[in-house]
C-alpha cells in the first residue's frame, strides 16, 4: 500500500464549499471493483459529518449520478483505477484533470458512464469547483462474488484517511460516529456489508464464479 510519490494530500482552496458530495463508484460483486463503494460504507460506519456532506453509493449508476455531481460545490470520488502501478497503490487526481483522466483510463462500463456524467456536468456549467479522485490500483477484477484482495483492502485505510482529511479541509466537520447507524440509513444493505459479504461467501471449491448461489440461485 502506498501513495504515488508525485501526489500531495490537501489542495489549497478558497471559500468552504456549501455542498460536499462524497461518491464511491464501482461494482462490489467483482472483487477489487468494489473499492469505491467499500470506502463509502466504511466512512459512514465510522464517521459523522456536517449536514452539507452527502455520502453516495454510486455503484454502477452512470448518468443517474448527474444530479449529485451538478449539485455539489466539492466532489470527492473513490474508485478502483488501473494506473498501471503496483496493486494497492493510491493516486490522487484533481479538478479538471479528473474527467480527462477517467476518460483515458476506462476499466469497466461504470467508468465509461461516470466519465460521461463529468463531461455533461462541464457542458451544463454545473461542474464542482473542487474535485478530488482517490483511486486505488486493483489487483483482481475477474472474480464474481469475490471481495477486495488483501492489498487493496489494506489500502482503504490510507484512502479513508486522505478522504477524511480533505473533507475536513473543505469544512465537512468529520467526527467519529457517536450515534448508531440506522438500518435504513446505511448506504449498503446489511447483507452486502463487507463483513457479512465475506463471511457468507462459499468455499472456493463450491463457488463457481459464474454461479455464486448468493446472487445466481440454482433452479430447484
Amino acid at each position: 500500500m502506498s501513495l504515488h510519490p508525485s501526489e500531495s494530500t490537501c489542495h489549497p482552496s478558497g471559500d468552504s464549499p456549501r455542498s460536499i458530495c462524497v461518491l464511491g463508484i464501482g461494482n462490489l460483486l467483482w472483487a477489487d471493483e468494489g473499492f469505491g463503494v467499500r470506502c463509502i460504507e466504511a466512512l459512514q460506519r465510522r464517521f459523522e459529518f456536517a449536514e452539507h456532506v452527502s455520502l453516495i453509493d454510486g455503484g454502477t449508476q452512470g448518468l443517474y449520478l448527474i444530479q449529485h455531481v451538478q449539485a455539489a460545490d466539492a466532489l470527492l470520488i473513490f474508485d478502483a483505477i488501473d494506473y498501471g502501478l503496483e496493486p494497492g497503490t493510491l493516486k490522487l487526481v484533481r479538478d479538471d484533470a479528473v474527467p480527462r483522466f477517467m476518460g483515458a483510463k476506462k476499466m469497466s462500463l461504470h467508468q465509461t458512464g461516470f466519465q460521461e456524467v463529468l463531461s455533461l456536468a462541464q457542458l451544463t456549467g454545473k461542474f464542482p469547483a473542487q474535485v478530488l479522485l482517490i483511486g486505488c490500483q486493483p489487483q483482481e477484477l475477474e472474480d464474481y462474488g469475490g471481495s477486495l484482495r488483501p492489498v487493496v483492502k489494506a489500502a482503504m485505510e490510507e484512502a479513508l484517511a486522505l478522504g477524511v482529511e480533505q473533507i475536513a479541509h473543505w469544512g465537512g466537520e468529520p467526527v467519529p460516529r457517536r450515534t448508531p447507524l440506522g438500518e435504513r440509513e446505511a448506504v449498503t444493505m446489511d447483507e452486502l456489508a463487507l463483513a457479512a459479504y465475506e463471511t457468507q461467501r462459499p468455499a472456493a471449491q463450491e463457488a463457481c464464479r459464474i454461479g455464486d448461489d448468493r446472487f445466481m440461485p440454482k433452479e430447484a
